[in-house]
């Protein structure tokens, strides 16, 4: 079966008669893959109702068994004239990029990469049809789905495929105001409805993404998160714990010493509780634990163990790091900032509904999971990104690569810098380990960014597809020619220029390098990526301070909610020609937008020990007390039950992800 008969119907080209193959001129000369064509006279350039050629235009050369196909990469006139009697000559530079073979009747059949024959000097020169495009750019239709249309015929759909470029990660790059955020919410979509068992995790830095995947996403927002303190390594530990003092070298040490003796009393406690005392093989075990492996402890341990230091009378002179620790643990402890990691009233090993909520296993209709880290504290978001992606790589080795992951990571340049002075190294380490390793466990990952050039480049250089939008910057336009071929280096000169939702597109994931238009979301599945109005905002006035209490209020209770912003947006239609046009059994909806809905208040904040934990049965009325949480927020507190309530039977999901943990930790 050939590529274009594996396209579904609503892909396919629409029939048309044959035309004539319309010259654009001869070869004149040729040095490896690339060839120089001396346009004829009456060619597009002098003809006002013919197109002319354009850089990315699509050209062919018919071979006795085969057509091979090259892409214009310079257009120029060596001897330019005014007079339009004179004769003048035009030629255009191409690059050679593959070749239709043909069947035994002559007939062209599907695209392969490399040229067999190629062409001589005089050999004539044709503007490839309809047919040859739809073959060049044919993906299979059971791996691959459309995102829009190629640049020089918009029948034509452009495809990727979803396998090649998952399989060896893809970025997302484009200045801010291209459509990115809209990119990105329009991959994502198209992949999942065609794979709606996928497993995503998205960073959504600026809460805009909920928006776009409305009944398909699980939303993690820092009040209904919960990433336990205990799944941090030391690295991650020291940097919330410690932090970037002077002299830190004496407290880190500290911390070392008294995490292991933390986890390795938390286990002696569940063993006595389960055994009625500690054998000593499982004492045993317990020398063996590290100050990495994801075992479950007290903050209270961790308090003990330094009471118990600062309480030695040998160690009177070097009591100071322990008290700086003690003191840190406990500030942060009672901070509601950090609730969602430190606020748990109780300590379960929830290792397994953890990793069920945030890599979405079971599914449940609920293919993507979004982590929305705005409201987080600005030091710890860097911590936060580095356990996520750190979590990702290890379960994609210990699950032997079962469960395919992609990681998304917006505003990635925050997180793997450039420079080696800034950012966290720890994150840095977790994202390039997935960028290097990932493929081979499962574990594909999607760079979006505005600032190519601040991105360490070794990230970006293990990202085998990418879409680049409109780029201003010379810097960011360098970073991308030196790892391309010439053909693509040659489109990626109309970066500067081009418009919002169009994209140069090369790598393993696509056919050809081409540039594109994308397909336009409908409004409710838009990003809410919106520009503020500005004229509108500033042509009214408040005429009381409600709104700055409402603001103040907000900050503090760090409860963000976009549709009570109190600012109005700018809601222009798309011009004409960029209607959305239906794709692989989607058909943009023309119905009026839906109203705003009214702002609900903030919910109380129901502190949790793990992402899908079981939660407790309401308490009567008359049990709860209110105490304040912080910010101006309050929350009701629920009692600790008197005994420990009996574990659950587990589903068979989580039963599979309860024996890759103790197959890790051990």
């Amino acid at each position: 079966m050939t590529a274009a008969a594996s396209l579904s119907p609503d892909q396919r080209p629409a029939p048309m008669r044959q035309a004539a193959p319309e010259r654009m001129g001869r070869i004149v000369a040729v040095t490896g893959a690339h060839a120089i064509i001396l346009l004829d006279a009456k060619d597009g350039f002098y003809d006002e109702n013919q197109k002319g050629a354009e850089i990315g235009t699509l050209m062919k050369v018919e071979t006795p068994t085969s057509i091979t196909l090259a892409l214009v990469s310079a257009l120029s006139s060596p001897t330019p004239t005014h007079n339009i009697s004179e004769s003048e000559l035009r030629i255009v530079e191409v690059e050679f990029i593959g070749e239709l073979p043909k069947d035994a009747q002559g007939n062209a059949k599907s695209f392969r990469r490399g040229v067999s024959n190629y062409p001589s000097l005089g050999d004539l020169v044709y503007r490839a049809n309809r047919e040859e495009l739809a073959l060049a750019y044919a993906c299979d239709a059971e791996t691959a789905v459309r995102v829009g249309f190629i640049q020089q015929d918009p029948t034509i759909p452009a495809m990727i495929k979803i396998d090649e470029m998952l399989g060896k990660h893809f970025a997302i790059l484009g200045t801010t105001g291209t459509g990115k955020s809209c990119t990105v919410a329009l991959i994502l979509r198209r992949i999942l409805e065609k794979n709606p068992q996928a497993h995503v995790l998205l960073l959504d830095v600026h809460r805009e993404y909920a928006q776009s995947f409305k009944g398909l996403a699980e939303i993690i927002t820092p009040d209904n998160m919960a990433l336990p303190f205990w799944l941090l390594n030391f690295d991650e530990a020291v940097e919330i714990i410690i932090g970037q003092q002077a002299h830190r070298e004496a407290d880190v040490e500290v911390l070392r010493e008294i995490i292991p003796i933390a986890k390795a009393r938390y286990m002696g406690n569940q063993r006595r509780d389960k055994n009625g005392g500690l054998r000593a093989r499982d004492a045993l075990v317990d020398n063996n634990i590290g100050v990495d492996t994801p075992i479950p402890y007290r903050t209270s341990d961790l308090t003990g163990v330094l009471e118990e230091y600062i309480g030695k009378l040998e160690l009177r002179g070097e009591l100071a790091p322990y008290k700086r620790i003690k003191a840190r643990i406990e500030a942060i402890s009672r901070d509601p900032r950090y609730a969602f990691m430190f606020g748990s009233l109780t300590v379960q090993d929830n290792m397994a509904q953890v990793l069920a909520r945030l890599f979405r296993i079971p599914v449940n209709g609920k293919p993507i999971a979004i982590l929305e880290l705005g409201g987080l504290p600005s030091e710890i978001i860097n911590v936060v990104v580095s356990v996520l992606a750190r979590l990702a790589f290890d379960f994609g080795v210990w699950s032997a690569g079962k469960v395919p992951i992609t990681f998304v990571c917006e505003e990635a340049h925050r997180y793997v810098p450039n420079d080696k002075t800034t950012g966290f190294e720890p994150t840095k380490r977790a994202i390039s380990r997935i960028a290097k390793e990932g493929r081979k466990y499962g574990v594909s990952l999607c760079i979006v960014t505005q600032r190519p050039a601040e991105l360490d480049p070794t990230i970006l250089s293990q990202c085998n597809t990418i879409f680049s939008m409109r780029l201003t910057n010379e810097r960011d336009q360098e970073i991308l020619r030196a790892g391309i071929s010439d053909a693509a280096a040659s489109l990626l000169e109309f970066m500067s220029t081009m418009g919002a939702g169009e994209a140069i597109t090369f790598g393993e994931g696509v056919a050809l390098p081409t540039r594109i238009k994308f397909d336009l979301l409908p409004p409710h599945e838009l990003p809410r990526s919106h520009t503020a109005s500005f004229t509108k905002n500033w042509s009214k006035d408040l005429s009381d301070d409600t709104f700055l209490h409402e603001v103040v209020s907000r900050w503090r209770a760090q409860t963000y909610n976009p549709d009570s912003a109190g600012y109005s947006i700018d809601e222009a239609a798309p011009p004409a020609e960029a209607t959305p046009i239906a794709s692989m059994g989607h058909v943009p909806q023309t119905t009026a937008p839906t109203p705003a809905v009214a702002p609900t208040p903030p919910r109380p904040t129901l502190r949790r020990e793990g992402f899908g934990a079981p939660q407790p049965a309401a308490p009567d009325a008359s049990q709860l007390s209110v105490q304040p949480t912080g910010f101006g927020r309050m929350a009701p507190a629920i009692p600790a039950p008197t005994a420990a309530p009996q574990p659950a039977a587990q589903p068979p999901a989580q039963q599979s992800l309860a024996s890759l943990i103790k197959q890790f930790r051990t």
